[in-house]
């Protein structure tokens, strides 16, 4: 468990609608940190892709660079220093020296440092009923290995978008002792409209944990459509802060307290067994 005594913070999602102009999403992401941190927040958290949203690969590949001359993570880390809050960049495109590319969260502490670094593990490949096709495998490598961080009294665990649909994630790191759990995402309308909210639900009534989770919303240039709908949810599934289809700032304040106490009402983590599947034969038919 984290070493810090346990103390409530603020924490804010900044919902963004990124484009395919690196300088026009940080410029974006800048203010609405600046706002967050001017009504209360010391945490911080945007969306998956903050740094650039464009499904066409030469176009991507044109404006990405290696973590460290990408220009939104030092603007990030600059302001981290200057406004003395932690952010998390829910995740940026950064190029790998292999040539490919990463999702990669960044949880930057108020002294400009990156204190933890997360590759989305489950990547997005999938044909939808209204024609979209999305594979990520042929542009990204995912990762290979959870992470959680600690934050001034509270572990947080750290996933990505399409992360979010498996459960067993959040249980491990909710073992590891996290008591918030993230999933930044660039969900789409579709299965956003069907699935975002009750998933965030579930992950934190499953884990007992707090679930925060900046999303992208509306139109893009690039021609899809995301969800929106940033959220705060409580560890007994209680939504306390929610967007809607805009860009903007989401806020709610995060006690550990009601971590332990929802954990102690219902202690599934310490009730864990190991499973053996056992298949039954087919049922022998009837003879008359």
């Amino acid at each position: 468990m984290p070493a810090a005594a346990p103390q409530s913070f603020v924490a804010a999602c900044v919902q963004m609608r990124s484009g395919v102009d690196a300088r026009a999403n940080i410029d974006a992401a800048v203010t609405m940190i600046r706002e967050a941190a001017a009504a209360g927040a010391t945490y911080v958290q945007t969306p998956e892709m903050s740094n650039v949203v464009n499904r066409s690969r030469d176009g991507l590949f044109a404006m990405l660079a290696p973590e460290e001359r990408d220009p939104m993570l030092a603007a990030f880390r600059a302001l981290a220093t200057e406004l003395r809050i932690t952010i998390h960049a829910g995740s940026l495109a950064v190029l790998r020296p292999d040539g490919k590319v990463a999702n990669r969260a960044f949880v930057i502490d108020p002294a400009g440092e990156i204190v933890a670094r997360y590759d989305k593990l489950h990547l997005f490949d999938v044909d939808l009923p209204n024609g979209e096709s999305w594979r990520e495998s042929n542009t990204y490598t995912g990762g290979l290995s959870a992470v959680a961080v600690d934050l001034p009294g509270m572990r947080l665990g750290l996933s990505i978008c399409y992360d979010i649909r498996f459960p067993y994630l959040y249980r491990a790191l909710a073992e590891a002792g996290a008591q918030m759990l993230s999933a930044p995402a660039c969900f789409t309308k579709q299965t956003g409209e069907a699935h975002w909210v009750v998933l965030q639900r579930a992950r934190a009534i499953e884990t007992g944990s707090f679930m925060v989770s900046a999303a992208q919303a509306g139109h893009h240039e690039d021609g899809r459509d995301t969800f929106g709908h940033s959220i705060i949810v409580d560890p007994w599934g209680r939504v306390l802060a929610e967007a809607g289809d805009a860009p903007g700032v989401i806020m709610a304040r995060i006690d550990p307290g009601l971590v332990a106490d929802a954990r102690g009402r219902i202690p599934t983590l310490q009730h864990t067994r190991p499973v053996s599947v056992q298949v039954a034969g087919a049922v022998a038919e009837k003879v008359a």
